[in-house]
């Protein structure tokens, strides 16, 4: 399970060094791709055709569907980390998240968010502002 928010920095030749505490899990290699919200998500190798599987089954007869996969599938993309725990940031995905040189490396569940610091600080603000509020539509769906 990936939590917690690791502040870090992208080199000058688009390389990122994931928080030590996760390598192990991601030492099989990496799937990145365009997050949806201008981030970049990182899944583990192992755990990326169970984590596309809703996607993958959406019916591409709908353009919804197509759109979807094209924006996931076409925009991912497959590394490994170096022995020094970095992994290489495409010109595409770093253009989709605006990353500067400060990034925030987010863990969410299963996957890693990567965000530009200040695009991630005004996320935050955004979400805590409404989080009482979705907790409580999240709620009633349960019921």
């Amino acid at each position: 399970m990936f939590y917690g928010k690791h502040e870090h920095t992208v080199d000058e030749k688009n390389r990122l060094t994931l928080p030590a505490k996760f390598r192990d899990a991601l030492a099989a290699g990496v799937v990145l791709a365009r997050g949806i919200d201008r981030n970049i998500d990182v899944y583990p190798r192992g755990s990326w055709d169970a984590s596309v599987e809703r996607i993958a089954e959406l019916d591409s007869l709908t353009r919804e569907a197509r759109e979807m996969k094209r924006f996931v599938f076409a925009g991912a993309t497959v590394s490994e980390l170096d022995k020094q725990g970095r992994v290489l940031v495409p010109p595409a995905l770093h253009r989709h998240a605006r990353l500067g040189r400060e990034v925030v490396v987010a863990g969410v569940h299963d996957h890693l968010e990567i965000w530009d610091r200040a695009a991630w600080a005004d996320h935050v603000t955004k979400v805590e502002g409404s989080a009482d509020d979705v907790a409580e539509r999240l709620a009633e769906k349960r019921v």
